[in-house]
């Protein structure tokens, strides 16, 4: 049982931290740069932000009593562009991300096993969490790379810049052993 509320809270940090990247990511480019494609079969941040959003939402809405591919999703409309601001974008973002985040905050032990569906094939509760932590990641890591590409060197690292791996590894070990989430120190910063 502690293992599974662990899991439950160690999801959340991990789907916290990689809106926080995406955020950071965001924030450094302008209205122009969220559209930038570099070629025609690539996505801008724009369409991942749709796409991540329209499947958060379909995904994690009524999860024990509807497929997690919602009939009324229409996947291929999150590839064409139709919002025209920064602004919007970021409410379409919230959007999922509240979704994903209501649901897992309402989550019990007992429902981690539990059997849910998307596209007609079962998934354990827990299950279709990974399948995100996978999925969600992934775009999360392309965001940051096209915004490292538009940047370029005036890109503001997200992590760990780099040569000062050193400076940030004593500052790690000269504190003590203790437990917490990776993601703890870094989300505190942020607010």
């Amino acid at each position: 049982m502690e293992e599974q509320e662990n899991f439950l809270k160690s999801t959340i940090s991990l789907f916290e931290y990689y809106k926080f990247l995406g955020e950071k990511t965001i924030n450094q480019l302008s209205e122009k740069d969220l559209f930038w494609q570099y070629n025609n079969e690539s996505n801008s941040i724009y369409t991942i932000i749709k796409h991540l959003s329209g499947n958060m939402i379909s995904r994690w809405t009524n999860i024990f009593t509807e497929d997690g591919e919602k009939d009324w999703r229409n996947r291929d409309e999150e590839f064409i562009q139709d919002i025209n601001s920064k602004e919007e974008l970021i409410v379409v973002w919230e959007k999922g991300w509240k979704c994903l985040f209501d649901t897992l905050r309402t989550l019990e032990i007992n429902d981690l096993n539990k059997i849910i569906y998307i596209r007609n094939q079962g998934h354990t509760v827990m299950e279709a969490i990974n399948r995100q932590l996978a999925h969600y990641p992934y775009h999360i890591g392309q965001i940051v790379f096209i915004g490292k590409m538009i940047k370029n060197d005036q890109w503001e690292s997200l992590s760990i810049p780099k040569g000062k791996s050193g400076n940030y590894n004593s500052e790690k070990f000269e504190k003590p052993l203790r437990k917490e989430h990776f993601s703890e120190e870094i989300l505190k910063k942020k607010d």
